[in-house]
């Protein structure tokens, strides 16, 4: 009895070790892989040293970046950040140095794991965003509709103000675009209405983390969307609108196809302005600030030389300026299809209605969604 007392409790504890062994490879097996993790993010543009995001600043005299750019462009400068008001939009304390990427604790800290809200330029605070505060944090823009608001206050539309400058949205404000009216990134024209954050299914908003790995910030693969979106070979295929937005009957093609032509539509009206009421004709660089130059040949495009700060464009008007931020809006956001599409063709859409009262522009057959 003694024997078989001895080998049941022995084979209880055997049990037992082996439950605990298996418990234990159970946790094992869900802890996140730091090798995979890494390699993710060593592909991804927050990695990219070489990328103008981390070295724009490498040949300037003071060899630091900036404390107004170093928010987003150095892994200090967010925690930094993150310490002050947070009713104090991009502001921190000093200077960062350079060589610093968006890394590990940039997103792993105490404070950036704890956000919840974000202020955006239009000074609209939105609560409960939970891992994707921090994203919203950076791709925000540096500008919203209210500043060109506040520029152009008081002025008379059509006339040239020469203290008028561009207003730039900065890069990237994915986030602006996805929360639409609610972020107010864009100019919003008076008398009209505008979406708000993007609903894409089950009446839940999208959040950068639906589609966006959060290390290498690869998007899904398409076949996750098909189900829905029939033969949809890549996103750019996947329309959200059945009505005719550009007019120009392109119903069955992607929703970016018609952003795009709709682009394209505004910058040839806002040359059209440019020469007709401004007086100057201008011509846009994606790649070279300001954006806007004088287009000194009229031949509508940029050539040699004229992409330089001298050259940059200052016949202003307020009606000028307020298409010409939104035409750079959604430039800067090449995801703006599905960031927020509705978003974005009301931008488009108002701003060529906007510089129809003083030229002539063709929306003949084009539906507001």
């Amino acid at each position: 009895m003694r024997w078989l007392t001895r080998t049941r409790a022995t084979c209880i504890i055997i049990s037992g070790l082996i439950a605990v062994g298996f418990s234990a490879t159970a946790q094992e097996q869900k802890k996140p892989d730091l090798g995979k993790i890494t390699e993710a993010w060593l592909s991804s543009p927050h990695a990219d040293r070489g990328a103008e995001a981390f070295k724009h600043w490498n040949d300037e005299d003071i060899r630091m970046v900036p404390k107004e750019c170093s928010t987003c462009h150095t892994s200090r400068g967010i925690i930094d950040y993150l310490g002050t008001d947070l009713r104090a939009v991009n502001v921190i304390e000093q200077p960062q140095p350079l060589g610093s990427t968006v890394d590990c604790v940039t997103c792993h800290n105490p404070k950036s794991m704890a956000l919840q809200s974000v202020v955006f330029p239009s000074g609209a605070r939105v609560d409960g965003l939970g891992k994707e505060a921090i994203c919203a944090t950076c791709h925000q823009g540096r500008a919203s509709g209210a500043d060109v608001t506040a520029a152009v206050a008081g002025r008379e539309d059509d006339v040239v103000a020469g203290d008028l400058t561009f207003i730039n949205v900065h890069y990237k404000a994915a986030a602006a675009t996805q929360m639409g009216s609610v972020a107010a990134g864009g100019y919003q024209y008076d008398g009209q209405a505008y979406v708000g954050t993007f609903i894409h299914v089950k009446e839940e908003p999208s959040t950068c983390l639906s589609c966006h790995s959060q290390h290498s910030l690869k998007v899904k693969p398409i076949d996750t969307c098909t189900n829905c979106h029939k033969g949809a070979a890549k996103y750019s295929d996947i329309r959200s609108t059945e009505v005719d937005v550009t007019g120009k009957g392109d119903t069955g093609q992607g929703i970016a196809h018609s952003i795009t032509t709709l682009h394209a539509m505004l910058g040839a009206a806002i040359q059209k302005y440019a020469v007709e009421v401004a007086g100057a004709p201008v011509a846009y660089d994606p790649h070279a600030f300001p954006y806007f130059f004088i287009d000194t040949d009229g031949d509508g495009a940029i050539t040699p030389g004229e992409a330089i700060f001298p050259n940059r464009y200052q016949s202003w008007t307020p009606r000028l300026l307020k298409a010409a931020y939104n035409y750079q809006f959604i430039a800067k956001d090449p995801g703006a299809y599905t960031h927020n599409p509705h978003y974005a063709i009301q931008l488009l859409q108002d701003s060529m209605a906007d510089l129809g009262k003083a030229v002539e522009v063709d929306m003949a057959g084009m539906v507001r969604p």
